[in-house]
């Protein structure tokens, strides 16, 4: 039988570990010979060190090593994760929780997770609770697994809703790995129990602008839609930064507040302005709008980003043709050239009925990451856990190599993925894609 993805997983990180353990031993035993002498001048053997007075007796020669009794590892170990289950992100909760789920359920299919300090294998047991799309309520959900002495969180989706979590889990001294979620800021907090296996905004901004200078002939004018929340703010400034210095012209820059009712004033400024690509970020019930204003003002950019709205399955199936072309940043797309993607798409579709939908696949990730910090880590508490994570150096995961920075943010590829035919297509970077980009987008009477 072939080996699972976590069993590869796993391999490829023991691998490299004892590589560098043998590397290790051979210079510490090396510099062991040279503080006993080496040869003898005639050629005799190595010199042996002479016992000092009324010490022990040493351990006879050939004599097997005194083997230390490991303790046992536990029967299960618990983990918490607060995913918004229903409210205005429900959608890609749904994802978030498929992902970890069918992770979890591979690693326990196997016995579970073996700590080398430990005998035995340990259990993963998850306990998720709804958010209902609330940060008051991630919280307050956050508190109720500490009190259930879970080692760890998984977060939900939303930057507003990890933003909320990041404070909890550092005041609870309890490790926090959260996916779905750009918003850079948060991370510049000094935060260090919060990881990310996930794009920020720097990285979505810059991949979305060698995107557009890879074009021929490339946009030009750009109109910039933001939210009027912390990360529409953050993700406006760095839009600005990289049109700055690549030369683009933003002929619209227009700040909204979420829940708006009416968006048709900034497609029509977009549209009168000649604005060949759009650049936004609303939250899923405000992407719809956006997208049916723009079929009713019969209006077509060459390109459009859309963050976060149109991530999740629902938009393929809601808009059909009217939702191609649209390009998103969800951190990962169920057609990457990566080991172990088509296992998970299987996995999914036997469990769910359905393909992955595109952040599914980072919280796969992201319960991997944590599983392996789990099986390195010193001790098995929460502390013993963060550490571990902090050593993260992944090679092989469904969505490409996997580590983290200083600040907690994951060193991760930058997917750009389009709908096309109603499904999501990778696009950039190409080598890794799994389909081309249309571009310029043809009008919606033309689909």
């Amino acid at each position: 039988m072939n080996d699972s993805y976590w069993s590869r997983v796993l391999k490829a990180r023991i691998s490299r570990r004892r590589a560098l353990t043998t590397m290790g031993a051979a210079a510490a035993g090396a510099a062991f010979l040279a503080a006993c002498g080496g040869d003898d001048d005639d050629g005799g053997s190595a010199s042996q060190p002479t016992q000092a007075p009324g010490a022990q007796p040493t351990q006879a020669p050939g004599a097997q090593p005194t083997q230390v009794a490991l303790e046992p590892a536990p029967s299960e170990i618990k983990i918490g994760a607060v995913v918004p289950l229903t409210g205005r992100y429900a959608a890609g909760g749904a994802q978030i929780q498929n992902g970890y789920q069918l992770a979890i359920d591979a690693i326990n299919a196997e016995g579970g997770i073996e700590n080398q300090r430990y005998s035995g294998k340990s259990l993963l047991k998850l306990e998720l609770l709804d958010d209902a799309s609330d940060p008051n309520q991630t919280v307050q959900r956050l508190e109720t697994l500490f009190s259930q002495d879970v080692m760890a969180y998984l977060g939900g989706f939303g930057s507003d809703l990890h933003a909320a979590a990041a404070p909890i889990a550092e005041k609870n001294s309890i490790p926090y790995i959260g996916v779905a979620f750009a918003l850079y800021k948060i991370h510049q907090q000094g935060y260090k129990y919060l990881f990310s296996p996930f794009v920020k905004s720097p990285g979505i901004s810059k991949s979305w602008f060698d995107l557009m200078d890879a074009q021929s002939p490339k946009p030009a004018k750009l109109a910039f839609f933001p939210e009027k929340t912390d990360w529409g703010a953050e993700m406006r400034d760095y839009w600005r930064q990289e049109a700055s210095a690549r030369g683009y012209e933003v002929v619209v820059d227009e700040e909204y507040a979420p829940g708006a009712s009416d968006l048709s004033p900034l497609i029509l400024a977009a549209k009168s302005a000649e604005a060949d690509a759009i650049l936004s970020l609303p939250n899923p019930p405000d992407g719809a709008l956006l997208q049916r204003q723009l079929k009713e003002l019969d209006y077509t950019p060459k390109i459009t980003f859309i963050v976060r709205a149109a991530d999740a399955p629902t938009w393929g199936t809601n808009f059909g043709k009217d939702g191609d072309f649209v390009i998103v940043a969800p951190g990962w797309s169920p057609d990457l050239k990566y080991d172990g993607v088509a296992e998970f798409n299987a996995a999914h579709q036997e469990k769910f009925g359905t393909p992955p939908g595109a952040v599914a696949g980072p919280a796969q990730v992201a319960a991997t990451v944590l599983a392996d910090a789990i099986s390195r880590a010193e001790e098995l508490t929460p502390d013993g856990i963060r550490d571990a994570l902090v050593a993260t150096d992944l090679a092989s995961t469904i969505m490409g190599p996997v580590s983290f920075k200083d600040d907690g943010s994951g060193d991760v590829l930058n997917v750009s993925v389009q709908w096309q035919g109603g499904k999501l297509v990778s696009v950039w970077p190409t080598d890794v894609a799994g389909g081309s980009l249309v571009y310029p987008a043809p009008p919606f009477d033309e689909r």
